[in-house]
Order: C-alpha cells, then structure tokens, then sequence
C-alpha cells in the first residue's frame, strides 16, 4: 500500500527511512544530484504523491537551495523545496552534493497544515514572548 494511503506510524521504517507518525524521513544519495532527485520523482509517484508539482530537474531544484551557510539561519529555514505535503531538502553539509533529504508529511495528522507551516511555532513562540516580557515588567516595577 502507498504512503500516502496509510501513513508509518510512530517509530516505524518504511524503504528505509523513519516515521515518527506526523514525518517521513529519508535520505536518497545516487551517483550525481541529478539521479538522486530522479530516485525522489520516482519514489513520490508511487507512493500516490504524483500530482505535487515539482521542480523539472536538478538545475531548478538547485535554485530553492539557500545560498548561505550560516547555520543559524538554516536552523530556521528549510533549505530547499517545499509544497505541502512533502520537502525535498539539501543537507547542511554542503560536502554532501550529491544527497537530498525527503520528508513526507501525514496530511491526516491534527492541524496538519498548521504545523507544516510552523505557524503553531511560531505563536508558540510569540506567546512565550509576550508571558517572558509580561513577567519582567511586573517584576520591574514591584
């Protein structure tokens, strides 16, 4: 059965990559970036994802890479494509040129859209923020 049909649950190996339930990871590292993202079209199509538009070969895929390496800014940004519900990232490590990371995301998980989007970090975050700045003023002024 497709991937897309019945999502890996939590701690689960499925062709080699993991599941943790709401992520499928896995890594594909042919012989040039090019066969490497030949492998993750193929796969995507038969595991029912055929109909996510793609990029049409490695050279447009190259250009969703981020040119930077600073490492703080790639904590916080995917480096490379994204279209709900998969990405196809490149490694920090820019020595690995010829691997693509594959993430799959369970469309069926809670507030998938939220979370894919890190909308629901984000406001995590802010919150935090706001209860952090809230407490330092009542502080300052007591």
């Amino acid at each position: 059965m497709a991937l897309r049909d019945k999502f890996p649950e939590a701690g689960t190996e499925y062709l080699g990559g993991n599941s943790d339930g709401w992520e499928y990871r896995t890594v594909f590292s042919g012989s040039s970036l090019a066969q490497s993202y030949d492998m993750i079209r193929k796969f995507l199509d038969e595991e029912g994802y055929q109909e996510i538009p793609l990029p049409k070969n490695e050279q447009e895929l190259l250009l969703f890479r981020i040119p930077t390496r600073n490492k703080q800014i790639l904590l916080f940004e995917d480096n490379g494509y994204v279209h709900n519900p998969i990405k196809i990232l490149f490694p920090n490590d820019r020595r690995n040129k010829k691997t693509l990371i594959l993430c799959v995301y369970n469309e069926e998980y809670p507030n998938h859209l939220l979370k894919f989007h890190h909308i629901l970090e984000r406001t995590a975050s802010t919150t935090k923020l706001a209860v952090v700045s809230s407490v330092q003023q009542e502080t300052a002024t007591t």
